[in-house]
């Protein structure tokens, strides 16, 4: 434990502790009682990789999983890894198109949606933007796919070849109003209009979302 928190913290380890208990023990604690609250998640995720080298990091990350459900904290450790676990649906949505995505071939698309993910569990900030980004081009990539039309834009794709789509009115207005939102936030993002956490997590689950339905109805 003391050498994976020094090796996140890039500190020594105190040569004047050697006793497991209690001095290394409280040095241990000390060390992440101190250290801004993201390098506790990365010292989390040190501590995982080592412990799986023994075969107990599924025991750690269950453990800590239970920590943060009963605690109200909205992380969860998945594979290792700490990210964002925000709403019921973002929690369940993008995870099933990734699995969906994959299982279809669709690699680039469900690739895209994963770094979504990861970039709104980018700590201390989340990188809001680029999980827009990330969302939407997961969601274009499926779209080109399903309509047969490599190089034309999500847009261009919704308001020329809809019905290939297989969208019912008039939702295929909300995707496209959906894109415009993301075209303006995540793509030409304006002074002042920085899109919150909240905006940028609906625009992961509703492109998760649609990539699913798209997905299913393509391969039916």
């Amino acid at each position: 434990m003391r050498l994976g928190a020094c090796s996140v913290l890039r500190t020594l380890p105190d040569s004047n502790n050697w006793s497991e208990y209690p001095n290394v023990f409280y040095e241990v604690q000390g060390l992440i009682e101190s250290c801004p609250w993201h390098k506790v998640y990365d010292i989390a995720e040190e501590f995982h990789d080592r412990l799986s080298s023994k075969g107990r990091g599924r025991d750690f990350e269950e453990a800590l999983n239970e920590v943060f459900r009963e605690d109200g904290i909205g992380w969860s450790m998945e594979d290792g890894r700490i990210v964002v676990r925000g709403s019921e649906a973002f929690s369940a949505v993008p995870k099933q198109a990734i699995q969906m995505l994959r299982e279809a071939g669709r690699l680039t698309a469900a690739g895209e949606i994963h770094e979504a993910i990861q970039d709104l569990s980018r700590r201390p900030n989340p990188d809001k933007t680029g999980s827009i980004q990330h969302a939407m081009a997961a969601l274009e990539c499926v779209a080109r796919d399903v309509a047969g039309q490599p190089g034309k834009t999500l847009g261009k794709i919704i308001s020329d070849h809809c019905a290939k789509l297989n969208i019912p009115r008039p939702l295929d207005g909300a995707l496209e109003k959906l894109w415009g939102y993301a075209s303006e936030t995540g793509r030409h993002l304006r002074e002042g209009r920085e899109p919150s956490f909240e905006d940028a997590e609906l625009v992961v689950t509703v492109s998760a979302a649609v990539s699913i339905y798209l997905t299913r109805s393509h391969n039916t």
